[in-house]
């Protein structure tokens, strides 16, 4: 009789160290199912990508809404930029929990090393995550394995301890070499979460501060072009960069988004929502302005139009625009 296959629920965030506590496990002989996840923030390409190079089954979970509330007020706080990397991270293994009381799954993995990360790689953070997520021993990470106490999957010799790694810090010269042994393509580090880059998160704490109850609608405009608010103070009290405090009395700020490009300029008009105005140059070329907020004033308009010509060659006929209200 062939020996049981167990089963390990995987976080697949289609990175390096993912792909390799994948093929740590594929190589004892353990049924791998990636656990992907997406939002407004982040999509799902990159993770999908890695499982069909695994060759692995996969589910994507949509929790933008959750993940955004999250980012708003981060429990256990945020890196150096707007990245709540550890409550990010119990969200996302509280979701694999559920997978796995449905008892389809022995235990569940993620590519996390130790040390890798300051903020939530460190060994306080690594434990508080295992415990807080209800996971506790049934929470395996293969390339740092060694380096902490047996888990219920090594106890029950469901995964070859001595097969594990014990790899640590922030050089990736051990991960390269695995790569290399198991053919593996793979991203490279540079860039990472949008969420670390500290000229995002500025956007991001500006968007808070002056919509507190900001949507996913509303993230998307921050990966487009240039970005103005009318009036340029707000009403709130400054936001306080990494810790970001937010007063939530801006409701009458506007904003002004606009595209960089012509593909920006299409992708602007198709993210405008119902109430917003759509200025475009009628008898020049220059960039689209997508105008959101609760009222559009003609004072808002006529910066609009500004910065439109701001940002456009000069032009020797008096320049014309065209408006569509949405």
């Amino acid at each position: 009789m062939k020996p049981k296959k167990h089963q390990a629920l995987l976080l697949l965030s289609g990175g390096l160290d993912s792909l390799l506590a994948a093929k740590i496990l594929l190589a004892q002989n353990i049924k791998v199912f990636g656990l992907i996840f997406k939002s407004c923030f982040f999509s799902a390409e990159k993770s999908k990508s890695a499982a069909e190079q695994l060759g692995i089954p996969y589910q994507v979970i949509d929790f933008s809404e959750k993940h955004l509330k999250i980012i708003k007020n981060p429990p256990h706080g945020r890196g150096k930029a707007a990245n709540p990397c550890i409550d990010c991270h119990l969200l996302m293994l509280k979701h694999a929990k559920k997978l796995l009381e449905k008892g389809s799954f022995n235990f569940v993995a993620t590519g996390e090393v130790l040390g890798e990360r300051p903020f939530s790689q460190n060994k306080q953070a690594l434990d508080l995550i295992a415990k807080e997520s209800g996971l506790k021993d049934r929470l395996l990470r293969p390339l740092s394995a060694k380096l902490f106490s047996p888990t219920l999957p090594e106890k029950k010799g469901w995964v070859n301890r001595d097969k594990l790694m014990a790899i640590q810090g922030r050089q990736r010269h051990i991960q390269i070499k695995l790569a290399k042994k198991y053919k593996l393509t793979y991203p490279q580090p540079a860039g990472g979460c949008i969420l670390c880059e500290p000229e995002f998160a500025k956007k991001l704490f500006e968007l808070f501060d002056k919509w507190p109850k900001c949507s996913g609608e509303d993230i998307k405009l921050l990966f487009l072009g240039r970005h103005f608010w009318h009036p340029a103070k707000s009403r709130t009290r400054k936001f306080r960069f990494a810790k970001a405090s937010f007063a939530g009395r801006g409701a009458l700020a506007t904003k002004i988004v606009l595209g960089k490009n012509e593909e920006e300029n299409e992708k602007l008009a198709k993210l405008a929502q119902k109430g917003n105005l759509i200025i475009e140059p009628a008898n020049f070329p220059g960039p689209t302005a997508l105008i959101r907020g609760e009222k559009i004033t003609s004072q808002t308009i006529k910066k609009a139009k500004s910065l439109i010509l701001t940002y456009s060659k000069k032009q020797s006929t008096s320049p014309t625009f065209s408006e569509t209200q949405k």
